[in-house]
């Protein structure tokens, strides 16, 4: 018989796996940083600045002595993190690098064919001439190897060299080594992760079942298809086999839903914990999210477990955006509260506050308010500005 567990433990185990309900003041050293990663999965990467780049949000939202310099350390220096695709780029614990080969090897198979639908017939033409500047000549940026007679045109108007290192990146054989105002370094992969990360080679059946396996852990309760989709790494298929495969060590769950929809069939692990007792509570303080923070990554999973429908509207037109180009959530303990829009000013010295959504039901009482501004101060000083400054209409 299926296990009910109800919505407020469900959102309790969902963000004690994500990191979410230790003490965000506590101290982080690099060790912990490396931990934390590995506790996550993954961090997604991305460019966009407005207070500060997506993977440095993400890890400040979990703990306030964060420091950028232990995370470029690990990826640079000690080469115990790498750069590579899940769902999307992210930063990845070296650990779990063995099990990327296979990735590569189905990037490999299918990449060839859709690389050329987009460049074109001779999208390969330097490939060989880029791989072997190389192998002699050290790690190398796309800026440094430029077609002189390449005429840019779009995203995917890649000049031939840069498309020659995006494939071999995306298929195992170079890695990121670094950023220069986060334009990619690629070196050798055998230059840049350390020996012990390449062995031992995994098996097929030993890459699905840590693939499912992990992603299970770390989702604590979930379906074939959201199992499948953490990593990015096995089919809904292969995830649904290891699932019949394994329902002895699985136990039937059904979690209820915030936003009245019908509870929500999934699976976990037999020693799944039942009691609020083994779950921690997260603080009550109040937090700024990362609009690519994994506890949102499966929009349709965090509509159901916090009653919180978010979408980032970078590409939404401007007059068609409900709320803003790149608006941040807000949760307070356990809650999705609301989201704010905001920027850096890094010439003023001002986190400028544009305005101020809370959800429906969420009063805008003093205690609340103090407590966002006291994460906003917090926000100001991670992004290197001196003071918050709320905007006229701000709370409109």
């Amino acid at each position: 018989m299926a296990i009910l567990i109800p919505n407020e433990q469900a959102r309790r185990i969902f963000l004690e796996r994500q990191g979410l309900s230790l003490p965000p003041s506590r101290r982080l050293d690099k060790a912990g940083l490396l931990s934390l990663i590995d506790k996550l999965g993954f961090v997604q990467i991305d460019s966009i600045a407005t207070v500060e780049r997506a993977h440095h949000m993400i890890l400040f939202s979990r703990n306030q002595t964060y420091r950028r310099e232990h995370l470029q350390h690990l990826l640079e220096k000690d080469g115990e993190l790498f750069e590579h695709w899940t769902h999307d780029a992210s930063v990845i614990p070296s650990a779990f690098f063995r099990y990327w080969k296979h990735r590569f090897v189905r990037r490999e198979a299918v990449i060839g064919e859709r690389w050329r639908k987009w460049q074109g017939e001779g999208y390969d033409s330097a490939f060989e001439e880029t791989y072997r500047r190389i192998v002699e000549g050290g790690p190398i940026m796309a800026r440094e190897m430029k077609a002189e007679e390449h005429k840019s045109g779009g995203w995917w108007n890649w000049h031939p060299n840069k498309t020659a290192l995006e494939y071999y990146w995306h298929t195992g054989k170079l890695a990121i080594a670094g950023r220069v105002n986060f334009q990619k370094v690629y070196d050798l992969t055998e230059r840049v992760l350390p020996a012990h990360h390449h062995e031992p080679e995994v098996s097929h059946e030993e890459f699905v079942d840590w693939a499912c396996r992990s992603a299970l852990t770390r989702l604590g309760f979930a379906t074939s298809g959201e199992i499948a989709a953490f990593w990015a790494l096995v089919t809904p298929q292969e995830a649904k086999d290891w699932v019949d495969a394994h329902r002895d060590e699985l136990t039937e769950v059904v979690i209820e839903s915030a936003n009245g929809s019908r509870p929500r069939a999934a699976h976990a692990f037999q020693d799944f914990p039942t009691s609020l007792d083994s779950i921690s509570k997260p603080p009550g303080r109040i937090r700024v999210l990362s609009p690519f923070d994994p506890l949102l990554r499966d929009r349709n999973r965090a509509e159901r477990l916090f009653n919180f429908s978010y979408r980032i509207e970078i590409f939404v037109p401007e007059p068609k955006r409900q709320y803003g180009y790149y608006v941040f959530p807000l949760i307070e303990g356990e809650r999705m509260i609301g989201r704010i829009d905001m920027k850096a000013d890094r010439k003023a010295g001002s986190l400028d506050v544009r305005r101020l959504w809370l959800e429906p039901g969420v009063r805008a009482s003093n205690g609340r308010l103090e407590k966002l501004d006291a994460e906003l101060t917090r926000v100001a000083k991670f992004a290197g500005v001196e003071r918050v400054n709320y905007l006229d209409g701000w709370r409109g």
